[in-house]
């Protein structure tokens, strides 16, 4: 273990950490050098506790550091700066002991790597009670971290380790098939193609060809060298499993988190353009966990930039403050709900005690496939609009806003469709464009983005009823119901939340198509391409949108009238 006392903080890297089947896991300590018991921060993932920031992501340390100019300026170094976890030199000043643990299987900790597994939640568990019985500790544990740090405080939290108390899931999905692999049922490639060789195998303990080295000492941030017929062992086939499990079954539910058994006080902090990723499990981890005292923040930006912004570092202190200090900062009076309007003219802010917003008034646009519109009243007549599956599908249009509309909230669509072959996969994407014709990009959190999107693979149109509700349908995706060609079938797809004011003068388009929506010239990063979910000749057909009369088809949007 190496010990490096400096500016007032002690730094102890490669601390064994005992779980409880006899195996030891690696972290890295950060605390105060005063002698004292201190509240814990924790984040344990399988990013590699030694990989800087920069050396692992670059051009997302380019354009953070271009966004906040002060990240190793007044105050931090950024020396020791990780993916997506806090900044140790920015914490333990104030009286944090900041704990970062590489998971079994990566960096320096040995033993099999399975990422999201029932074992490494055991091992969190461990973890945390390990740190919380430490002689520079004050008992408490808070877990704070962004995406797969995130992901997993969902997961641990379920288990309630007796020390834990209080957790902050920075845009972090909970439904690990609904949120993150599958969206309405349809895969989603990009974990598969890039995250699990990019991010975790590079990262592998063992892993002797990493390009990735220790900034302090030169040395792999893997440890000792295996062999490869070594690595392999220790490890699962990710790609296969994701493949394997198509529909939603026992092994995904051990990996989704059951919120009702959350006790902890949760600031849940989601971003609006994390359509695909990291928005979804933010809302529905706010809602369905059972604790008393929780938080909804719903912000903009980059996935990775405002957790680090000042702003946003200071509610987070000022939420462990309370729970891990018992701090009387005023927390408990801040608003439970604080959402961040996308507006293109500017952002603003709007508080409440609630989510879905207080008057949020439901309201319908009915489709209309003769004219390809966006209205209050349902067609008379039927219509149907056609496209090839691989084409560019059908836009539906309002006419321009007459005044300024602001939707926040949940969105649903409910359509007839039907397909030339046994099964389709609808893409359904909101766009905007202003009043002199140009369409909206948004800087999103992942991609250049359009308002927000939804999908469904309608051979697993079945719903759940027991957990669909007036705001959102819930999917069952436990078994497939082919289609019959040519028949009309009802469906509903659940789009995800979003927030945006049209100005006046501004239309709304929904776009449906049978692939991916991309904006010309701008190559889109979460897609659904896999040949061996999307390789099918029955996702190639002729697709109908049908509307009007009998066959009525609308989308219905959450209204937010000014207060």
């Amino acid at each position: 273990m190496k010990r490096v006392v400096e500016n007032g903080m002690i730094y102890e890297q490669d601390v064994p950490v005992p779980v409880g089947d006899g195996h030891v896991l690696m972290a890295n300590v950060f605390r105060p050098e005063k002698d004292g018991r201190y509240p814990v921060v924790m984040a344990q993932g399988v990013y590699g506790k030694d990989l800087h920031f920069e050396d692992g992501f670059r051009m997302q340390w380019e354009q953070l550091v271009s966004a906040y100019p002060d990240l190793c300026r007044n105050g931090s170094t950024g020396r020791y700066l990780r993916w997506e976890t806090a900044d140790p030199e920015r914490w333990v000043p104030d009286g944090f002991v900041i704990i970062q643990v590489d998971s079994r299987g990566c960096g320096k900790s040995t033993g099999y790597l399975d990422p999201r597994s029932p074992r490494e939640m055991v091992d969190y568990y461990d973890a945390i009670e390990w740190a919380a019985v430490q002689p520079w500790s004050n008992g408490k544990v808070g877990l704070l971290g962004i995406s797969y740090y995130a992901v997993t405080q969902w997961r641990v939290a379920t288990l309630r380790p007796p020390h834990l108390a209080a957790i902050c899931p920075w845009e972090g999905y909970v439904d690990y098939y609904r949120d993150s692999t599958h969206h309405g049922g349809i895969l989603s490639s990009g974990f598969a193609n890039y995250w699990w060789p990019k991010q975790c195998l590079a990262v592998q303990h063992g892993n002797g060809n990493t390009p990735y080295r220790d900034r302090q000492n030169g040395e792999p941030i893997t440890g000792k060298s295996l062999r490869e017929d070594e690595l392999i062992a220790n490890r699962t086939d990710y790609p296969a499993d994701i493949l394997r499990h198509n529909l939603d079954s026992a092994w995904w539910r051990e990996r989704t988190p059951v919120l009702s058994r959350i006790n902890v006080p949760v600031f849940s902090a989601g971003n609006w353009g994390g359509p695909g990723m990291h928005l979804r499990g933010n809302i529905e981890g706010y809602l369905g966990a059972g604790s008393t005292d929780k938080w909804l923040s719903l912000h903009i930006g980059k996935h990775w930039e405002s957790f680090y912004l000042p702003e946003y570092v200071a509610l987070q202190k000022k939420f462990f403050n309370h729970y891990l200090r018992g701090e009387d900062n005023g927390w408990d009076k801040e608003p439970r709900v604080k959402v961040v309007v996308r507006d293109p003219r500017g952002p603003r802010l709007r508080t409440d005690t609630t989510f879905p917003l207080t008057g949020t008034e439901r309201v319908r646009y009915y489709l209309d496939a003769q004219s390809k519109t966006l209205s209050s009243a349902n067609p008379a007549t039927a219509a149907a609009a056609t496209y090839e599956a691989t084409g560019a599908g059908v836009d539906f249009t309002t006419a321009p806003f007459a005044e300024d509309t602001e939707f926040t909230g949940f969105i649903r669509l409910r359509a007839w469709v039907s397909s030339s072959t046994g099964d389709m996969d609808l893409f359904a994407t909101l766009r905007a464009i202003d009043a002199e014709g140009h369409e909206i990009i948004i800087e999103g959190a992942h991609e250049k983005a359009p308002v927000t999107r939804g999908w469904l693979r309608i051979s697993q149109r079945k719903l759940d009823p027991a957990r669909s509700n007036a705001n959102r349908p819930f999917h069952a995706h436990d078994e497939v119901q082919k289609l019959t060609p040519d028949t009309p079938y009802e469906i509903e797809v659940e789009i995800w939340p979003t927030s945006f004011v049209f100005p006046k003068g501004y239309r709304m388009v929904l776009t449906l198509m049978g692939k991916d929506f991309e904006f010309p010239n701008i190559p889109g990063r979460i897609l659904h391409n896999h040949p061996h979910d999307r390789g099918k000749d029955e996702f190639k057909g002729r697709n109908s949108i049908i509307t009007g009369g009998e066959h009525a088809s609308w989308l219905e949007m959450p209204l937010i009238k000014e207060r």
